[in-house]
């Protein structure tokens, strides 16, 4: 999953959808997005002592979250106002939001806290390996399996499945809350989110750090 790729063509529907923002400040709508992403964590979080069905607000809140946190370089650079100070506190409040969220996940009872830090890990490594490239001098690295947008959307998809599973449908696990065992283990979607953020998170700052070295000049 490489979401960004499709930035492009989606530009027509980003201009429609920036449009009601575009007397806003760019950092507003970061902070906008850090809400919402603060929002859904504590949500998840609260999972734990209300039941699953919070997990349809922490998806549509993890949406918002995304689709803010694209509007504000979106509107930053249809009025004008981008810069490197708008840039350095949109990067810094995203790794704020992945923080909030996959902490919220863990508390939530549906993610092993040890697979969470894990993939907590793997995604703030990600992060550091685009911007060290920038810090470098060889521009920002977006490159690999795992981009923002892509564990955005594979995290509000994971919450709405844990939601949807834990009604009476009949395409819903028969297990409680989702579960399934694999080689004795138990798994939640939750949990299988997490570990596709371990792998998919080493491959890609592995292959950013990969990169950025074969683009620097040798000693």
């Amino acid at each position: 999953m490489v979401l960004e790729g499709y930035r492009e063509r989606l530009r027509p529907i980003l201009d429609r959808l920036a449009r009601p923002f575009l007397r806003w400040s760019p950092d507003r709508l970061s902070w906008v997005a850090l809400a919402c992403a603060a929002a859904a964590g504590g949500l998840a979080a609260l999972v734990r002592w209300s039941g699953p069905l919070l997990f349809l607000a922490v998806s549509a809140l993890v949406v918002l979250s995304g689709l803010f946190d694209v509007l504000d370089g979106h509107v930053a650079r249809a009025t004008g106002r981008s810069g490197p100070r708008g840039d350095f506190l949109d990067h810094v409040l995203d790794r704020y939001a992945d923080v909030l969220i996959v902490v919220g996940l863990a508390a939530s009872g549906f993610a092993s806290p040890v697979v969470a830090l894990l993939a907590l890990v793997s995604l703030l490594l990600t992060s550091y390996m685009g911007t060290q490239a920038q810090a470098v001098g060889q521009g920002r690295a977006y490159g690999g399996l795992l981009t923002r947008a892509d564990r955005l959307v594979v995290v509000a998809a994971a919450a709405f499945l844990e939601f949807d599973w834990s009604l009476p449908w009949p395409w819903a696990p028969s297990a409680p809350w989702a579960r399934f065992h694999v080689a004795g283990v138990e798994f939640t979607v939750i949990d299988v989110a997490m570990v596709y953020f371990i792998l998919a998170g080493q491959w890609t700052a592995f292959d950013r750090a990969r990169r950025t070295l074969r683009s620097l000049p040798a000693r």
